[in-house]
Protein backbone atom coordinates (compact mmCIF):
# COMPACT_ATOMS: atom_id res chain seq x y z
CA UNK A 1 0.00 0.00 0.00
CA UNK A 2 1.22 3.49 -0.85
CA UNK A 3 0.53 7.00 0.34
CA UNK A 4 -0.01 9.80 -2.13
CA UNK A 5 3.09 12.04 -2.07
CA UNK A 6 1.76 15.52 -1.53
CA UNK A 7 3.12 17.33 -4.58
CA UNK A 8 3.15 21.09 -4.84
CA UNK A 9 1.00 21.85 -7.90
CA UNK A 10 3.18 24.90 -8.54
CA UNK A 11 6.29 23.90 -10.45
CA UNK A 12 7.91 27.34 -10.42
CA UNK A 13 7.02 30.47 -8.47
CA UNK A 14 8.59 33.59 -9.91
CA UNK A 15 6.67 35.93 -7.66
CA UNK A 16 4.85 37.79 -10.39
CA UNK A 17 3.78 34.55 -12.05
CA UNK A 18 3.28 30.95 -10.99
CA UNK A 19 3.86 28.07 -13.38
CA UNK A 20 1.73 25.04 -12.53
CA UNK A 21 2.60 21.43 -13.25
CA UNK A 22 -0.81 20.96 -14.86
CA UNK A 23 -0.04 23.67 -17.38
CA UNK A 24 3.33 22.12 -18.11
CA UNK A 25 1.62 18.78 -18.73
CA UNK A 26 -0.63 20.44 -21.31
CA UNK A 27 2.44 21.96 -22.91
CA UNK A 28 4.12 18.54 -23.01
CA UNK A 29 0.97 17.06 -24.58
CA UNK A 30 0.86 19.59 -27.41
CA UNK A 31 4.64 19.41 -27.91
CA UNK A 32 4.56 15.61 -28.21
CA UNK A 33 1.72 15.77 -30.73
CA UNK A 34 3.62 18.37 -32.75
CA UNK A 35 6.84 16.33 -32.76
CA UNK A 36 5.10 13.07 -33.67
CA UNK A 37 3.09 14.82 -36.37
CA UNK A 38 6.21 16.35 -37.92
CA UNK A 39 7.88 12.93 -37.86
CA UNK A 40 4.96 11.33 -39.69
CA UNK A 41 4.73 14.22 -42.14
CA UNK A 42 8.40 13.78 -43.09
CA UNK A 43 7.70 10.28 -44.42
CA UNK A 44 7.56 9.98 -48.24
CA UNK A 45 4.01 10.14 -49.57
CA UNK A 46 2.50 11.34 -46.29
CA UNK A 47 0.63 14.16 -48.00
CA UNK A 48 1.51 16.48 -45.11
CA UNK A 49 4.15 19.12 -44.43
CA UNK A 50 5.54 20.75 -41.29
CA UNK A 51 3.48 23.93 -41.71
CA UNK A 52 0.23 21.97 -41.91
CA UNK A 53 1.15 19.98 -38.80
CA UNK A 54 1.88 23.16 -36.83
CA UNK A 55 -1.41 24.66 -37.95
CA UNK A 56 -3.29 21.47 -37.04
CA UNK A 57 -1.77 21.45 -33.52
CA UNK A 58 -2.82 25.09 -33.05
CA UNK A 59 -6.41 24.30 -34.05
CA UNK A 60 -6.36 21.16 -31.92
CA UNK A 61 -5.08 23.02 -28.84
CA UNK A 62 -7.94 25.52 -29.11
CA UNK A 63 -10.40 22.66 -29.50
CA UNK A 64 -9.06 20.82 -26.44
CA UNK A 65 -9.10 23.85 -24.14
CA UNK A 66 -12.41 25.37 -25.24
CA UNK A 67 -14.19 22.05 -25.76
CA UNK A 68 -12.82 20.60 -22.53
CA UNK A 69 -14.03 23.52 -20.44
CA UNK A 70 -17.41 23.90 -22.12
CA UNK A 71 -17.95 20.14 -22.00
CA UNK A 72 -17.14 20.00 -18.30
CA UNK A 73 -19.71 22.67 -17.51
CA UNK A 74 -22.37 21.08 -19.74
CA UNK A 75 -21.84 17.45 -18.74
CA UNK A 76 -20.81 17.73 -15.11
CA UNK A 77 -21.90 21.16 -13.81
CA UNK A 78 -24.87 22.15 -15.93
CA UNK A 79 -26.91 23.40 -12.95
CA UNK A 80 -24.05 25.69 -11.89
CA UNK A 81 -23.74 26.95 -15.47
CA UNK A 82 -27.43 27.85 -15.49
CA UNK A 83 -27.20 29.68 -12.15
CA UNK A 84 -23.88 31.35 -12.88
CA UNK A 85 -22.93 31.45 -16.60
CA UNK A 86 -19.70 33.32 -15.80
CA UNK A 87 -18.45 30.16 -14.06
CA UNK A 88 -17.58 28.94 -17.56
CA UNK A 89 -14.72 31.44 -17.69
CA UNK A 90 -13.31 30.76 -14.21
CA UNK A 91 -10.88 28.16 -15.50
CA UNK A 92 -8.59 28.59 -12.49
CA UNK A 93 -11.24 26.81 -10.43
CA UNK A 94 -10.50 23.66 -12.42
CA UNK A 95 -12.68 21.38 -14.47
CA UNK A 96 -11.97 19.90 -17.91
CA UNK A 97 -13.86 17.13 -19.69
CA UNK A 98 -12.16 14.59 -21.96
CA UNK A 99 -15.34 14.05 -23.99
CA UNK A 100 -15.86 17.80 -24.29
CA UNK A 101 -12.27 18.20 -25.42
CA UNK A 102 -12.82 15.47 -28.00
CA UNK A 103 -15.86 17.27 -29.42
CA UNK A 104 -13.84 20.48 -29.49
CA UNK A 105 -11.08 18.77 -31.45
CA UNK A 106 -13.59 17.40 -33.97
CA UNK A 107 -14.91 20.90 -34.63
CA UNK A 108 -11.36 22.25 -34.82
CA UNK A 109 -10.37 19.59 -37.37
CA UNK A 110 -13.37 20.46 -39.54
CA UNK A 111 -12.23 24.10 -39.60
CA UNK A 112 -8.63 23.06 -40.24
CA UNK A 113 -9.67 20.80 -43.11
CA UNK A 114 -11.63 23.59 -44.78
CA UNK A 115 -8.65 25.89 -44.65
CA UNK A 116 -6.16 23.36 -45.98
CA UNK A 117 -8.54 21.58 -48.37
CA UNK A 118 -8.26 18.23 -46.59
CA UNK A 119 -11.07 15.72 -46.14
CA UNK A 120 -12.27 15.33 -42.56
CA UNK A 121 -11.15 11.72 -42.11
CA UNK A 122 -7.87 12.37 -43.89
CA UNK A 123 -7.17 14.82 -41.08
CA UNK A 124 -8.60 12.64 -38.30
CA UNK A 125 -6.71 9.52 -39.38
CA UNK A 126 -3.49 11.55 -39.29
CA UNK A 127 -4.24 13.25 -35.96
CA UNK A 128 -5.80 10.35 -34.03
CA UNK A 129 -2.54 8.48 -33.22
CA UNK A 130 -1.07 11.72 -31.82
CA UNK A 131 -3.76 12.11 -29.15
CA UNK A 132 -3.20 9.26 -26.64
CA UNK A 133 0.33 10.30 -25.65
CA UNK A 134 -0.95 13.80 -24.91
CA UNK A 135 -3.74 12.24 -22.87
CA UNK A 136 -1.09 10.45 -20.80
CA UNK A 137 0.51 13.77 -19.87
CA UNK A 138 -2.91 15.14 -18.94
CA UNK A 139 -3.53 12.29 -16.51
CA UNK A 140 -0.09 12.81 -15.00
CA UNK A 141 -1.21 16.37 -14.34
CA UNK A 142 -4.29 14.99 -12.56
CA UNK A 143 -2.04 12.81 -10.40
CA UNK A 144 0.19 15.74 -9.46
CA UNK A 145 -2.92 17.72 -8.49
CA UNK A 146 -4.19 14.76 -6.45
CA UNK A 147 -7.54 14.64 -8.28
CA UNK A 148 -9.73 12.01 -9.93
CA UNK A 149 -8.89 9.35 -7.36
CA UNK A 150 -10.43 5.89 -7.45
CA UNK A 151 -12.80 3.80 -5.37
CA UNK A 152 -11.90 2.10 -2.12
CA UNK A 153 -10.01 -1.19 -2.59
CA UNK A 154 -7.89 -3.71 -0.74
CA UNK A 155 -5.48 -4.18 -3.67
CA UNK A 156 -1.83 -4.32 -2.56
CA UNK A 157 -0.99 -1.35 -4.82
CA UNK A 158 -3.81 0.80 -3.36
CA UNK A 159 -2.96 4.39 -2.49
CA UNK A 160 -4.13 6.54 0.40
CA UNK A 161 -4.95 10.12 -0.53
CA UNK A 162 -4.67 12.02 2.79
CA UNK A 163 -6.40 15.10 1.41
CA UNK A 164 -9.45 12.90 0.64
CA UNK A 165 -9.58 10.42 3.53
CA UNK A 166 -7.43 7.67 5.00
CA UNK A 167 -8.99 4.86 2.98
CA UNK A 168 -6.94 2.86 0.43
CA UNK A 169 -8.11 3.70 -3.06
CA UNK A 170 -7.35 2.86 -6.67
CA UNK A 171 -4.96 5.42 -8.22
CA UNK A 172 -7.35 5.52 -11.17
CA UNK A 173 -5.72 8.49 -12.87
CA UNK A 174 -2.58 6.37 -13.25
CA UNK A 175 -4.61 3.49 -14.70
CA UNK A 176 -6.12 5.88 -17.25
CA UNK A 177 -2.76 7.38 -18.09
CA UNK A 178 -1.35 3.92 -18.70
CA UNK A 179 -4.21 2.31 -20.67
CA UNK A 180 -5.84 5.27 -22.45
CA UNK A 181 -2.48 6.98 -22.81
CA UNK A 182 0.56 4.76 -23.29
CA UNK A 183 -1.08 1.47 -24.32
CA UNK A 184 -3.52 3.09 -26.75
CA UNK A 185 -0.72 5.25 -28.16
CA UNK A 186 1.40 2.21 -29.06
CA UNK A 187 -1.61 0.41 -30.54
CA UNK A 188 -2.64 3.40 -32.67
CA UNK A 189 0.93 4.31 -33.68
CA UNK A 190 1.83 0.79 -34.81
CA UNK A 191 -1.52 0.23 -36.55
CA UNK A 192 -1.31 3.53 -38.44
CA UNK A 193 2.31 2.95 -39.50
CA UNK A 194 0.99 1.04 -42.53
CA UNK A 195 -1.55 2.13 -45.12
CA UNK A 196 -5.08 1.58 -43.82
CA UNK A 197 -8.56 2.20 -45.25
CA UNK A 198 -9.89 5.70 -44.69
CA UNK A 199 -11.60 5.95 -41.24
CA UNK A 200 -9.95 2.77 -39.89
CA UNK A 201 -7.34 4.55 -37.75
CA UNK A 202 -9.97 6.89 -36.31
CA UNK A 203 -12.11 3.84 -35.54
CA UNK A 204 -9.35 2.11 -33.58
CA UNK A 205 -8.66 5.19 -31.47
CA UNK A 206 -12.37 5.84 -30.83
CA UNK A 207 -13.04 2.26 -29.68
CA UNK A 208 -9.83 2.29 -27.63
CA UNK A 209 -10.63 5.51 -25.80
CA UNK A 210 -14.27 4.61 -25.26
CA UNK A 211 -13.64 1.01 -24.25
CA UNK A 212 -10.79 1.71 -21.83
CA UNK A 213 -12.66 4.63 -20.27
CA UNK A 214 -15.85 2.60 -19.82
CA UNK A 215 -13.96 -0.20 -18.02
CA UNK A 216 -11.82 2.06 -15.86
CA UNK A 217 -14.87 3.97 -14.65
CA UNK A 218 -15.64 0.91 -12.53
CA UNK A 219 -12.49 1.71 -10.54
CA UNK A 220 -12.79 5.50 -10.50
CA UNK A 221 -14.76 7.32 -7.80
CA UNK A 222 -17.90 8.88 -9.34
CA UNK A 223 -18.16 12.65 -9.19
CA UNK A 224 -19.54 13.52 -5.75
CA UNK A 225 -22.24 15.87 -7.03
CA UNK A 226 -23.41 13.40 -9.69
CA UNK A 227 -22.89 9.91 -8.29
CA UNK A 228 -24.30 7.12 -10.45
CA UNK A 229 -26.44 8.60 -13.20
CA UNK A 230 -28.08 5.42 -14.60
CA UNK A 231 -29.04 1.95 -13.42
CA UNK A 232 -27.46 2.64 -10.01
CA UNK A 233 -24.02 1.74 -11.37
CA UNK A 234 -23.30 3.78 -14.51
CA UNK A 235 -21.29 6.97 -14.25
CA UNK A 236 -21.41 10.01 -16.50
CA UNK A 237 -18.06 8.95 -17.97
CA UNK A 238 -19.55 5.61 -19.02
CA UNK A 239 -22.66 7.23 -20.49
CA UNK A 240 -20.48 9.51 -22.61
CA UNK A 241 -18.18 6.64 -23.64
CA UNK A 242 -20.95 4.48 -25.14
CA UNK A 243 -21.54 6.74 -28.19
CA UNK A 244 -17.78 6.87 -28.73
CA UNK A 245 -17.54 3.08 -28.80
CA UNK A 246 -20.52 2.79 -31.16
CA UNK A 247 -19.09 5.47 -33.44
CA UNK A 248 -15.78 3.60 -33.60
CA UNK A 249 -17.51 0.34 -34.51
CA UNK A 250 -19.53 2.06 -37.25
CA UNK A 251 -16.41 3.71 -38.68
CA UNK A 252 -14.58 0.38 -38.66
CA UNK A 253 -17.40 -1.33 -40.58
CA UNK A 254 -17.66 1.52 -43.10
CA UNK A 255 -13.89 1.60 -43.58
CA UNK A 256 -13.58 -2.10 -44.36
CA UNK A 257 -16.80 -2.29 -46.34
CA UNK A 258 -15.45 0.50 -48.54
CA UNK A 259 -12.16 -1.36 -48.92
CA UNK A 260 -13.97 -4.61 -49.82
CA UNK A 261 -16.09 -2.85 -52.45
CA UNK A 262 -13.04 -1.13 -53.94
CA UNK A 263 -11.17 -4.44 -54.11
CA UNK A 264 -14.13 -6.22 -55.71
CA UNK A 265 -14.55 -3.45 -58.26
CA UNK A 266 -10.88 -3.62 -59.25
CA UNK A 267 -11.10 -7.40 -59.66
CA UNK A 268 -14.12 -7.35 -62.00
CA UNK A 269 -12.90 -4.50 -64.18
CA UNK A 270 -12.48 -5.77 -67.76
CA UNK A 271 -9.27 -4.66 -69.46
CA UNK A 272 -9.53 -2.89 -72.79
CA UNK A 273 -7.31 -2.97 -75.87
CA UNK A 274 -7.31 -0.83 -78.97
CA UNK A 275 -8.09 -2.45 -82.33
CA UNK A 276 -8.56 -1.00 -85.77
CA UNK A 277 -11.83 -1.39 -87.60
CA UNK A 278 -12.07 -2.21 -91.30
CA UNK A 279 -12.47 1.50 -91.99
CA UNK A 280 -9.14 2.17 -90.27
CA UNK A 281 -10.72 3.82 -87.22
CA UNK A 282 -9.37 2.99 -83.80
CA UNK A 283 -11.91 1.44 -81.48
CA UNK A 284 -11.75 0.05 -77.93
CA UNK A 285 -12.95 -3.47 -77.43
CA UNK A 286 -13.15 -5.50 -74.29
CA UNK A 287 -10.89 -8.51 -74.00
CA UNK A 288 -13.12 -11.28 -72.82
CA UNK A 289 -11.49 -13.98 -70.80
CA UNK A 290 -12.59 -17.51 -71.63
CA UNK A 291 -11.81 -20.58 -69.63
CA UNK A 292 -9.54 -23.36 -70.89
CA UNK A 293 -12.52 -25.67 -71.03
CA UNK A 294 -14.43 -23.35 -73.38
CA UNK A 295 -11.39 -22.95 -75.67
CA UNK A 296 -11.09 -26.71 -75.84
CA UNK A 297 -14.74 -27.09 -76.85
CA UNK A 298 -14.35 -24.51 -79.65
CA UNK A 299 -11.25 -26.27 -80.93
CA UNK A 300 -13.06 -29.63 -81.04
CA UNK A 301 -15.96 -28.10 -83.02
CA UNK A 302 -13.57 -26.72 -85.64
CA UNK A 303 -11.83 -30.07 -86.05
CA UNK A 304 -15.18 -31.87 -86.53
CA UNK A 305 -16.14 -29.34 -89.20
CA UNK A 306 -12.93 -29.93 -91.11
CA UNK A 307 -13.43 -33.72 -91.07
CA UNK A 308 -16.92 -33.29 -92.57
Amino acid sequence: MFTYPEIDPIALDLGFIQIHWYGLMYLAAFASAWWLGKYRASKPGSGWNAEQVSDMIFYGALGVVLGGRIGYMLFYNFSILLDDPLALFRVWEGGMSFHGGLLGVLVAMILFGRRHKKAFFETMDFAAPLVPLGYFFGRMGNFINGELWGRVTDAPWAMIFPHVDMLPRHPSMLYQGFLEGLVLFFIAWIYSSKSRPRMAVSAVVAVGFGGFRFLLEFLRQPDAHLGFVALDWMTMGQILSIPLILLGIILWVLAHRGQTMATAKSEIEVPEVEVKSEQGKTQKKEVKKTSDKKNKRNSEKKNRGKRK
